[in-house]
């Protein structure tokens, strides 16, 4: 059995058609000539769908963003193969078959519409000549090549996503698969779980790939001998809360109004929006992660953190010494940072009642809890940019700052600003207000799980998964992608402000190095 019948014998929810409303007809009994009834047509004009705000938002000339997914797989790509099995998932998608289309003047709402697909216009197989390869290696041709696409747009005049399938042998894959689509068609949890909908697990082809769901917390019952106790807590619980929200709310204004990060190497300057990015990706070992977050009672979005701050603290310090090296011995000092510096990142965060990457059927359903589109709000994290003595300060200092903003509403406000801004000021002033706050920051943050087991794209054996974006007012992106026991970190940059990818890479590679090996002398001297 080939995988695209393992697709077709497979008892799988179908999507859930996106529900327009169009013109109508309707007979309506009116007065003859002789004072009886007569039949007289009459149309009911209802609204096509609209793009909602934050889809519309991705349009803005400031604020173009796309998403980019990188597969690298462990055998060559089949494109007939890739084509047949878009055809019976994405395009089965009202998303991936349709229009954006301005209605009215220019600058306003946009609509869905309905269109025929061509799939020869979306699965894009170069020609590549071995001879291209002669100067540089694979990896740099596909880091090459890939870069190129963020310097071009999608033509509206076709549904805004493409694949691109480049049968190239890099370290890590056979070939890679490249999705670009714009981030009006949807989040990134609604494109990677449209992307592991068309994938099954390589052990079982038949299998959809099994994602970890966030545990709930328990709630404590006050029917018990510490009631009045439980209650204090929870009332200074809300209390905080206010107080957190509050300062956070007056500091998103702030960042809004005046408040900028300090221009450091990695601040982008104005209009890095528009340039083309390099992306980059580094493979760790999740159990690494996993590790340093059982012994230090953590999540991994906290050790993940900590590695991040250690990891830009590492780069910066080596950043700067260069800047110094006119003065003598200037680079061989330990410190070259300077001091108090303000970075800070938006770290977005996946507003959907259900954690985590959700059933692509369960999220077309009228009334699901799970949305397809774009429920995405951000919080303001602060990095404290230092050397430590101590690898594992990072760490702690990580969680402490993560602990403080989930006992916020911060996130829950910036996605119903999101919302409300356009309605009441427009797009403009909506794109101009995101715009400003990303750039007095410094960068971008995100993390999305992945699959627990070995997958396949159609078939193909997947080595990595690697999604990001870009078209934002910021020089450096990092995404975190779990995959099997693999933790893939991503960086899109501006090289004209981060010409060194690699080394920003490594330093974060080393930095988990070094928290791990400061567990295991921890536990050892202990024992």
């Amino acid at each position: 059995m080939n995988f695209l019948e393992g697709l077709s014998l497979r008892d799988i929810k179908p999507l859930k058609a996106i529900v327009t409303k169009s013109s109508s007809s309707i007979l309506k009994k009116g007065s003859d000539d002789n004072g009886g009834t007569r039949e007289e047509e009459k149309e009911e004009e209802e609204e096509e769908e609209l793009l909602d705000p934050s889809a519309r938002l991705f349009h803005e000339p400031k604020f173009n963003l796309y998403i980019i997914a990188m597969l690298g797989c462990k055998t060559k790509i089949n494109p007939n193969i890739i084509k047949d099995g878009l055809l019976t998932t994405v395009l089965k998608h009202p998303r991936f078959c349709s229009l954006q289309v301005e209605v009215g003047g220019k600058g306003g709402e946009m609509k869905w519409v309905p269109t025929e697909v061509n799939i020869e216009n979306h699965v894009i197989v170069p020609e590549i000549n071995p001879a291209m390869m002669d100067d540089i290696s694979p990896d740099r041709f596909i880091e090459d090549y890939i870069s190129e696409l963020s310097k071009t747009t999608i033509d509206m005049s076709k549904p805004l996503w493409e694949i691109h399938i480049l049968n190239v042998k890099t370290t890590e894959a056979e070939a890679i698969g490249v999705f670009k689509v714009h981030h009006s068609i949807g989040d990134g949890t609604s494109l990677v779980s449209l992307l592991l909908a068309c994938t099954r697990q390589t052990a079982d082809p038949n299998a959809l790939p099994t994602v970890p769901i966030t545990k709930k917390r328990p709630v404590r019952s006050s029917k018990n001998s510490e009631g009045v106790w439980w209650m204090f807590a929870e009332l200074w619980g809300f209390l905080a809360m206010v107080r957190n929200s509050l300062v956070d709310i007056f500091m998103f204004f702030a960042t809004f109004i005046f408040l900028k990060d300090t221009e450091t190497p990695l601040k982008g300057a104005p209009g890095v929006e528009y340039g083309s990015k390099r992306f980059v990706h580094r493979t760790l070992s999740l159990d690494d992660i996993k590790l340093v977050k059982n012994v230090m009672n953590m999540t991994i979005n906290d050790v993940l953190l900590g590695v991040t701050t250690a990891g830009l603290s590492n780069y910066l310090n080596r950043r700067y010494g260069l800047v110094k090296k006119n003065d003598q011995g200037a680079t061989e000092k330990r410190n070259n940072l300077p001091k108090d510096i303000r970075l800070r990142s938006t770290l977005l965060v996946n507003m959907r009642p259900s954690s985590g990457i959700q059933v692509l059927s369960d999220m077309m359903e009228e009334k699901a809890e799970a949305r397809w589109g774009n429920w995405i709000g951000y919080i303001l994290n602060p990095f404290t940019i230092s050397l430590r003595d101590d690898p594992l300060d990072y760490v702690r200092e990580a969680k402490t700052a993560i602990d403080r903003k989930k006992n916020s509403g911060e996130a829950l406000y910036t996605y119903l600003i999101g919302e409300l801004v356009p309605k009441l000021f427009g797009y403009k002033a909506s794109a101009a207000l995101s715009h400003r706050v990303l750039s007095n920051t410094t960068m971008s943050c995100s993390n999305l799980i992945g699959p627990l087991e070995e997958i396949g794209f159609y078939g193909h054996p997947m080595a990595y998964l690697a999604p990001t974006f870009y078209g934002h007012p910021q020089a450096l992106t990092i995404n975190y992608q779990s995959y099997v026991n693999k933790m893939i970190i991503i960086l899109a940059v501006d090289e004209r402000t981060i010409p060194d990818p690699h080394k920003l890479c490594d330093d974060l590679e080393e930095s988990l190095k070094l928290i791990k090996d400061a567990i295991l002398a921890k536990h050892e001297h202990a024992h």
